[in-house]
């Protein structure tokens, strides 16, 4: 028992992950770097999925112009059982078992090997930044109703630079500063959908959550309204490395923010949709702050304009800590050059920020509906390499140390990840042709650059290494079987 014991305390302690060590050259460091930067807890930790995945109810009134009251209610209340929780499952076991930088890159390339991982690298990084895109559009369209000028032309544009530059400034600082930040901004977005519920619980009519239209349903519009809202879990695994604790700290933070994340969609939909008379035309993007005038006076407005950009300031700088940890992460593994691994003095990943902060600039011009579809499409062949390397990894490596499990065996795992497969495919297909050539070009650019890489490397032209602490999981994988066989 004590000889068990000890080797579990060992296998834990470690970082994990094989992606072919023998692919690339390493250099070693006697001590990781991140050892000695100060780690994130779990509250810091919910709130920084909290707007990974959400960040408030901003973003979900198309769902309603799509798709009526009704279906957009049931939406928010069904997909979380196709979408979210199988992700977060997924997150929850593979984020224990490779507790380090870089997430599903590792997974997928632990699972299908250097080049699929890099793939998966490189789509999901776009997909990130083109959802960072965002944050700057979303926090404008708030405010143009107030300030028209912002509508367009070269007022939004220089809006959109400043703000660019004033969130990753604040990224650079630190990741614990960003995680108790968005503690702050959570808190602050979610108060005035509360008061504005109190406020209109005289004036609820029920029955108007009833009403639909099956007839004229934008399914396209609807399903990436939903999935752009309530995915992204597995974007937190790309810093699991920086968490106190991941092993237990990743599954409790995963299952408090999903209730955090649900609840905080249904609860503003029911009070907007039940308190005012139903105008489908006017849901979108900023519609809470009229329905908040509506209900409460011009003072509730301004409260729900305010808490719309704070939310998308936490939005933005979670999302790119997200990014550039992962680029982080590939840099050690020796996926990406080395100076992709070199951190700022606040420990934070340079070079990965400025390249993120880059994407987010050049893709700003794109309209909310065609950043939501291209974001979705990238996102979503991603997924579908995340789910095969998640059963991959139970066949391939069953007796390997899982901090947490899913509660299913291998089949139980494939029936769990059927609904979700159904639903990617239905994203995929309702895309426009002009979102599927971007996507597909993406695609191309990215099994054409990592060749590229790997010539880079072969003529020394580029200096790539693989970080000491990160030994071969095929080793502990045998001394488990080895265990195994004595017991």
């Amino acid at each position: 028992m004590k000889s068990r014991s000890s080797l579990k305390s060992r296998q834990s302690s470690i970082h994990m992950g094989n992606i072919g060590s023998n692919e690339y050259r390493g250099i070693g460091e006697e001590v990781p770097k991140s050892a000695k930067l100060r780690k994130v807890s779990i509250i810091p930790l919910i709130f920084l999925i909290f707007y990974e995945v959400s960040g408030g109810p901003f973003g979900i009134e198309d769902s309603v112009q799509a798709a009526g009251p009704l279906l957009a209610i049931l939406g928010f209340l069904i997909f979380p059982f196709v979408w979210s929780i199988p992700e977060a499952l997924i997150t929850a076991e593979l984020g224990t078992m490779f507790p380090e930088d870089g997430g599903y890159v590792i997974w997928v390339s632990s699972a299908l090997g250097p080049f699929w991982g890099f793939q998966q690298g490189w789509m999901k990084w776009l997909s990130g930044v083109i959802d960072n895109a965002l944050y700057p559009v979303l926090f404008l369209d708030y405010l143009k109703s107030e300030v028209p000028a912002l509508g367009g032309g070269a007022l939004r544009a220089l809006a959109v630079l400043f703000l660019t530059v004033a969130l990753t400034y604040m990224n650079y600082r630190g990741l614990t500063i960003v995680g108790w930040v968005a503690v702050c901004l959570g808190v602050f977005s979610i108060l005035p959908f509360l008061v504005m519920g109190i406020v209109a619980i005289p004036n609820l009519d029920p029955s108007r959550w009833l009403v639909f239209n099956f007839k004229n349903v934008d399914w396209g519009l609807y399903l990436n309204t939903l999935f752009w809202n309530l995915n992204y879990w597995d974007s937190i695994s790309t810093l699991t490395g920086e968490v106190d604790n991941p092993g237990k700290t990743l599954p409790k933070a995963l299952f408090y923010a999903l209730i955090l994340v649900v609840s905080g969609y249904l609860y503003p939909l029911l009070t907007g949709i039940g308190a005012i008379p139903l105008d489908s035309e006017l849901w979108a993007d900023g519609y809470f702050s009229d329905i908040g005038k509506i209900i409460g006076g011009i003072w509730l407005s301004y409260w729900i304009q305010g808490a719309s950009a704070l939310a998308n300031m936490g939005m933005f700088v979670t999302e790119m800590s997200s990014d550039s940890y992962q680029l982080l992460g590939m840099a050690q593994r020796g996926m990406l050059p080395e100076f992709f691994a070199e951190r700022s003095r606040y420990g934070t990943p340079l070079v990965g920020i400025l390249f993120s902060a880059s994407g987010v600039i050049l893709l700003s011009w794109m309209s909310f509906q065609e950043i939501v579809a291209a974001e979705n499409f990238l996102y979503c062949i991603g997924m579908l390499l995340e789910f095969i390397a998640f059963i991959k990894l139970r066949m391939k490596y069953p007796t390997a140390s899982r901090p947490y499990k899913v509660p299913l065996g291998t089949t139980g795992g494939i029936l769990m990840l059927i609904p979700p497969t159904l639903l990617i495919l239905m994203v995929l297909a309702l895309a426009s042709f002009k979102v599927m050539i971007l996507s597909v070009a993406a695609m191309l650019v990215g099994f054409l650059l990592q060749p590229c890489l790997k010539f880079a490397e072969k003529k020394r032209w580029i200096r790539f290494s693989i970080s000491s602490d990160l030994p071969d999981f095929r080793t502990v994988e045998s001394e488990n079987d080895a265990e195994a066989l004595m017991n």
